[in-house]
């Protein structure tokens, strides 16, 4: 490891660091535009100069220089001091004065570092350069004259994502960046650039001018438009979500986001449930709280009493149901609601072992039944990395457009009873296979066959099951699972099915049943409910979740829900004070103390230990794989009721098929 002095301070730096690394080892701040940590070095906003010693007599772009033994560098020399003035001043020369009518002010890193490394005054008395405005999808709002051509966007375009849509025209002054053909970007991640563009170029075209960062109150939050649980930060300004930003966990997401899950939000304000509605001859009728808790208890339902857990709900909601629901003496528990009925006694065997950073050092990776890039766009990211790495990626299932190097071996999930000699090989030779099961796999028994592959090795537990819902191993931690899935419950044939946010059942096998729908959006459960108890989103209530790799995280609650909704597990609470049973908890910090109790894992933020996996069983995997997901953008009851995944779904996935109508 070299030396080297920053500053008069020596200190020791890692093979292959770059000066500008050195020097934030050394607590030293180096201002930048197209550095980003996870991006490949461009060096041609040239804002990181800094002075190095031995070298030539002029400052050096620190994020493209090696570290090497010996260097003296320094980061406070006049020449320093004023060859970043004279770089701000060549940046500033054609950029607007769009401050006070810009999205970007005041978190805008060509404001804040004009200020701290800026002369103050420009000598320019030219004409400023513009360019036209770019059309780049529903998300992205464009003022491309404020770009300093960082090429940060075009970089994560093309090495994260994968997804060649942003590039560069024409050279020097009369560069532009813009998308091909000036057409929308269509990949599940494009929203990312928002965050990585260090000016206003490009802005979120839904945001726009709706508040300043100032006004905003900022969260803690996880994501639960899948089962990745990626870190995001909640903005809001009174009652109201205005914005969804992603935090950084390199063991999650990294510092990314799905545009699902940045863009859902506005789905917190519309089609809500704000009032109870009880179900009278056939039309749902507005009713009180008192009304609807005097209506389930009437049905007396005992011990025939169901709970369908959804797939956007909290751990302590449904330990809340549980607990009621075995207070009146039943078991009847599911969060599978789509059906699907796999062995669930060692949970090891359901859960993403390898973890999403250790899926990056795979070096053989089988996908079987999963559409990775919608089911879990975050993993995909993951996926390219190990191929760019080099590791060989199969897949059964369906095609789909992949943003790596991959072979399809057919739709027949049998064949994994059967697999290709090479494919065999390769993951027999493969210091770190892994296989990934996902939800179409599961549907056709291909979890016992992905079991019998050779995918563990000393330290490494390459066996994967990739769920698409947040609630889904919270659930299954708690015991919402049947051996026969849903129509165990349906055959049981309960008085009264308690329906947790539940959208995606097929609510006709229940038709004898009082279906009390506690949930947050006029979406499928609600319109199929006797009884609708308003409840919270995720965005108003303290939560516990459980990603598809077993890890425990913890949101927080942003804003409070409207109209008469309350948060679930006070209407569990209620209800069973209405159905004459104790629960044991007449607090949410009670609630959680019993939860921990009971599932102690749920207690401890970070990766739960699920033992070692199983022995495959006789299952066999059969029938041709089907992706459960049909549209990207609108695949939970928030997303349904936000106008922006409207969109989005309407001109990126069917707009193809609206032109061809029209025409």
């Amino acid at each position: 490891m070299p030396k080297v002095t920053v500053d008069g301070e020596q200190i020791e730096v890692p093979d292959g660091a770059t000066v500008l690394q050195a020097c934030e080892l050394a607590g030293k701040e180096i201002p930048r535009f197209c550095y980003h940590e996870r991006l490949s070095i461009a060096g041609n906003c040239r804002m990181c100069l800094v002075e190095v010693k031995p070298g030539p007599p002029k400052p050096q772009a620190s994020c493209a220089l090696p570290a090497t033994e010996g260097q003296e560098i320094r980061t406070d020399s006049e020449m320093v001091k004023l060859a970043r003035e004279g770089v701000m001043e060549f940046l500033l020369i054609n950029h607007p004065l769009d401050c006070p009518i810009c999205d970007q002010g005041g978190e805008c890193d060509l404001q804040d570092q004009s200020v701290a490394y800026g002369r103050g005054a420009s000598r320019y008395d030219e004409n400023k350069r513009a360019v036209t405005e770019k059309y780049m999808g529903p998300l992205i709002k464009t003022v491309m004259t404020r770009c300093i051509h960082c090429t940060r966007c075009v970089r994560f375009s093309e090495e994260i994502a994968g997804v060649d849509e942003i590039g560069a025209l024409y050279r020097g002054e009369q560069m532009q960046i813009t998308t091909y053909l000036e057409e929308a970007c269509k990949h599940e991640l494009s929203a990312n650039v928002i965050d990585l563009c260090p000016v206003g170029a490009l802005t979120s075209r839904p945001y726009a001018f709706e508040a300043r960062p100032w006004e905003l109150k900022k969260t803690l939050s996880i994501d639960v438009s899948d089962a990745v649980g990626a870190n995001i930060r909640l903005d809001s300004r009174g009652r109201e979500v205005m914005r969804a930003l992603p935090r950084n966990n390199d063991d999650v997401n990294e510092e990314w986001l799905s545009d699902k899950g940045r863009y859902m939000v506005d789905g917190l304000t519309r089609r809500r449930l704000d009032k109870v509605w009880i179900r009278s001859k056939g039309k749902l009728q507005a009713a009180s709280w008192d009304e609807a808790f005097k209506a389930i208890a009437k049905a007396k339902p005992g011990a025939s009493i169901a709970a369908i857990a959804g797939d956007l709900v909290d751990c302590e909601t449904m330990f809340a149901a549980k607990r009621l629901v075995n207070a009146l003496g039943s078991t009847l528990l599911e969060g599978r609601q789509t059906g699907m009925s796999y062995p669930t006694g060692n949970l090891a065997a359901v859960n993403f072992n390898s973890t999403f950073a250790g899926i990056e050092t795979a070096d053989a990776i089988l996908i079987v039944g999963s559409m990775v890039r919608w089911e879990a766009p975050l993993v995909n990211v993951r996926l390219r990395k190990a191929a760019k790495r080099g590791a060989k990626v199969f897949v059964v299932g369906p095609r789909w457009d992949t943003t790596y190097p991959a072979e399809f071996l057919g739709d027949d999930a049998a064949l994994l009873h059967d697999l290709p000699g090479h494919v065999t090989e390769a993951l027999a030779k493969a210091e770190r296979p892994a296989v990934i099961v996902g939800g179409a796999g599961l549907a056709k028994g291909a979890l016992d066959a992905a079991l019998a592959l050779p995918v563990q090795r000393d330290g490494w537990n390459g066996f994967n099951v990739l769920h698409m819902a947040a609630s889904r191993m919270g659930g299954l931690m708690l015991g919402y699972a049947q051996k026969g899935g849903i129509a165990d419950i349906a055959k049981a044939a309960p008085k009264v099915v308690l329906a947790l946010g539940a959208d995606e059942v097929d609510w006709s096998a229940f038709a004898d049943s009082l279906k009390v729908y506690i949930g947050h959006h006029g979406d499928k459960g609600a319109h199929a409910a006797d009884i609708i108890l308003p409840a919270a989103a995720y965005s108003e209530k303290d939560g516990t979740y459980v990603n598809t790799e077993g890890r425990v995280q913890f949101a927080e609650k942003a804003v409070f829900a409207p109209g008469d909704a309350r948060e679930d597990w006070t209407i569990l609470r209620a209800l069973a004070d209405a159905l004459g049973v104790t629960v044991g908890f007449d607090s949410f910090a009670e609630l959680q103390a019993a939860m921990i109790t009971e599932v102690p894992a749920l207690g401890v933020e970070g990766l739960a230990d699920y033992g070692a996996l199983p022995k495959a069983g006789k299952g066999k995997a059969s029938g041709a794989i089907a992706y459960p997901i049909k549209d990207f953008y609108l695949t939970n009851p928030i997303a349904r009721a936000s106008v922006v995944m409207q969109e989005c779904s309407a001109e990126l996935l069917h707009g193809d098929d609206v032109r061809e109508a029209a025409e």
